[in-house]
């Protein structure tokens, strides 16, 4: 028996959109070859649904419906509208180097590239895969394709940045990559970033996801390929917070050579849809992961946390601190697995999960799983969720503050173990802005 796979409306949408920007898409040969084998794999699968157990709390095709068509080269108003999002919102700081892409493209004219530091070296996606490194782009294209949102996101890429920092260089300005969606007219961004950190290095990485002024129902397509060289550490602050109507899908793949340090934190405040997924691998050992993360959801929204501690090697920790919190019709999922190898023995992985539900209607969904094969091993997860303390709601009303006021010092406590993870001041009260704005918006 012969099976074709009948495509529908929105499929065959897909496919004439992808093979009309083909010609936009940098890179030809070995890159273009690489590009059609990723959207095959996605277009055996489509939009991820229930059925598919990674998914099984975030159907897309019930939730996103359907994938934009590619967001147009920024123009001069584009430009302008990015230019002025970056002075005017509160996202953005100073101190660190800005990256700026506008509409899934690099704007050089909004970023920061004179004076880089000594052993720095920023390029631009576009530029490596029309360049021919065939090294480079075989990492770019690294991820698997099994994911199909992975997959559409390698078959689509347009820009990006491509940072590499040489071995014994420890970065004393942050690097901040600021996605900006500016356009009036519903659009896709396709972006995706590499990292590479070589040995006895240090830097703190910041990425923000922002709308300009008119931005409506657009849909980012992000994901970021990191390598940490031994004995190097990295920061990572992740903050969305885009457009209420905006769907956000951002993917990772970080891979830590021996004696390395991963510091991240994650907070989602924006976005109607997003889901953040990330694959964590211990390629050597004595290294340590702290990853922490926090959900701040309202109205209708849904946010998406999936994350996969692979743990490969002997003698590695890690550590998952995820808070939630969801208001009215708010929708949270948090999915977390650790394996664990035969050959990792003395692991020592630990994950906790809370969330806090403000209304009857709010809904949280976690996951933690434990997926060990070695038998000395510590490792340990939980999970709870719950709604505000009575008690406490009582005593400090007794004091004076009003409900909301009550409820947003509870709030803001509750978080408040996760945020802690911020070793950077400057970037820890970044975070807590980002929090009370979230707080000041419930009014």
């Amino acid at each position: 028996m012969n099976l074709a796979l009948a495509k529908n409306e929105t499929g065959r949408a897909l496919s004439d959109s992808f093979a009309i920007a083909r010609d936009r898409l940098p890179g030809t040969g070995s890159v273009a070859e690489a590009r059609s084998a990723a959207f095959e794999a996605y277009d055996r699968v489509g939009l991820p649904h229930r059925r598919i157990e990674d998914w099984k709390y975030t159907d897309l095709r019930a939730l996103m419906r359907e994938v934009l068509p590619l967001a147009p080269a920024p123009d001069a108003a584009a430009l302008a509208r990015a230019a002025a999002a970056v002075k005017v919102k509160p996202q953005t700081i100073k101190g660190v180097r800005r990256l700026v892409l506008v509409d899934g493209v690099f704007a050089p004219k909004l970023s920061e590239l004179a004076g880089l530091e000594k052993g720095l070296a920023v390029r631009t996606l576009r530029d490596v895969l029309e360049a021919g490194e065939a090294a480079l782009q075989a990492q770019l294209f690294t991820p698997d394709n099994a994911n199909p949102m992975v997959a559409l996101n390698s078959a689509m890429m347009t820009d990006g940045v491509v940072i590499e920092i040489g071995n014994g260089v420890v970065l004393t300005q942050p690097l901040h990559v600021i996605h900006i969606a500016s356009g009036s007219a519903p659009a896709a961004m396709f972006t995706r970033s590499l990292l590479r950190l070589g040995k006895d290095a240090g830097a703190t990485l910041v990425e923000s996801y922002i709308a300009a002024d008119g931005a409506t129902a657009y849909q980012v397509h992000d994901s970021l390929i990191v390598t940490i060289g031994d004995n190097s550490r990295l920061d990572q602050i992740r903050l969305i917070e885009d457009g209420r109507e905006a769907v956000n899908i951002s993917s990772a793949v970080i891979t830590l050579g021996a004696h390395a340090h991963f510091n991240t934190f994650g907070m989602t405040s924006g976005a109607a849809v997003s889901r953040y997924q990330a694959t964590i691998t211990f390629a050597g050992e004595h290294s340590r992961v702290e990853t922490n993360g926090v959900n701040l959801l309202n109205g209708r929204q849904h946010a998406d946390t999936t994350l996969f501690m692979d743990h490969a090697v002997p003698h590695c920790a890690s550590r998952e601190v995820f808070r939630a919190v969801a208001d009215d019709r708010g929708h949270s999922v948090f999915q977390g697995r650790i394996i664990v190898r035969p050959d990792a023995q003395k692991t020592d992985a630990k994950m906790m999960t809370r969330a806090l539900l403000l209304s009857d209607e709010a809904e949280a969904d976690n996951k933690p799983e434990l997926e060990i094969f070695a038998d000395d091993v510590t490792c340990g997860h939980g999970a709870t969720t719950g709604a505000l303390d009575e008690s406490l709601l009582f005593y400090l009303r007794a004091r004076g503050l009003s409900e909301k006021e009550a409820q947003a010092l509870l709030i803001q406590a509750f978080v408040g173990e996760a945020i802690e993870s911020i070793v950077n001041d400057d970037l820890r009260e970044l975070a807590i802005a980002a929090a009370q704005r979230w707080l000041e918006a419930r009014g």
